[in-house]
């Protein structure tokens, strides 16, 4: 088995020698392609592509290089081009984005797409509030104690001046926060709406709890606008009411918080 592995390794090596040693080898690739600086108010008429493909020729050892490596993302700034007036990269503005991906001996035969459509549309912003839509538990002995708070508050929407004109809030997409026992803050992301775009896409929702228990008091039954001549006993004469309250407020309610009446009249 060794000796079969070892000869094994013997063959690859002659083959990388002289597969190195060719003058002129050809390979295909998929370069990925990262977008900067995308201004908000814009959307583009045509889906941007995600990579670009090539077709090289080089030396062996070169494109044996390519074969291994992890291909670079090449970087498109949106903003230069579009102070620049340029709603299309192609021809030579394009080679020279692929070659800073190739060494200088690298021949580029071919690629596609041959443009990158940059034509956008100009959008409207409106800031809108947040409303959470979604479920939230709390452990045994906590509750929550308060709204929900967003961070931010708002959010803005960019998109036609119709759309704006129906649009009244951003709605998180549906989430479930189970079994919670103390203040938490998660990241929630707004609920996609074709043609329009919400900045920023995912907020912070924070979630007050507090730890609490049960109390009771019992609270006597009274009568008001009785006549002078009449006297009423009611049965039961009180009447216990249960309630959950903060443990930091437990001792701030007291009985005279409560009162059950009935109105003779």
């Amino acid at each position: 088995m060794f000796t079969f592995l070892f000869f094994l390794l013997l063959s690859f090596i002659f083959w990388l020698m002289l597969y190195s040693q060719r003058d002129h080898v050809e390979g295909t690739y998929r370069i990925p392609l990262k977008y900067t600086n995308i201004p908000e108010d814009i959307v583009f008429d045509e889906p941007l592509p995600e990579y670009i493909e090539i077709r090289v020729a080089d030396n062996g050892y070169q494109i044996f290089k390519y074969d291994l490596s992890k291909k670079d993302s090449i970087e498109i700034n949106i903003s230069e081009f579009k102070e620049s007036n340029i709603d299309a990269i192609q021809g030579n503005q394009l080679i020279q984005l692929i070659r800073t991906q190739l060494a200088p001996t690298t021949l580029l035969l071919s690629y596609s797409p041959a443009i990158i459509s940059l034509a956008a549309s100009k959008l409207e912003s409106k800031k809108i509030p947040v409303v959470f839509d979604g479920e939230i538990t709390t452990a045994g002995g906590n509750l929550v104690i308060d709204t929900i708070t967003f961070i931010p508050e708002t959010v803005t929407a960019y998109a036609s001046k119709k759309q704006l004109a129906q649009l009244k809030e951003a709605i998180t997409e549906y989430t479930v926060f189970e079994n919670l026992k103390a203040t938490s803050q998660f990241k929630v992301k707004i609920k996609k709406i074709e043609g329009i775009k919400f900045v920023p896409q995912e907020i912070d929702v924070l979630i007050h709890i507090k730890e609490y228990t049960e109390k009771f008091f019992e609270i006597p039954i009274t009568c008001s606008n009785l006549p002078k001549n009449l006297d009423v006993k009611f049965f039961p004469s009180h009447v216990n009411v249960t309630f959950s309250v903060t443990l930091e407020e437990y001792n701030m309610i007291t009985p005279e918080d409560f009162e059950i009446n009935l109105d003779y009249h």
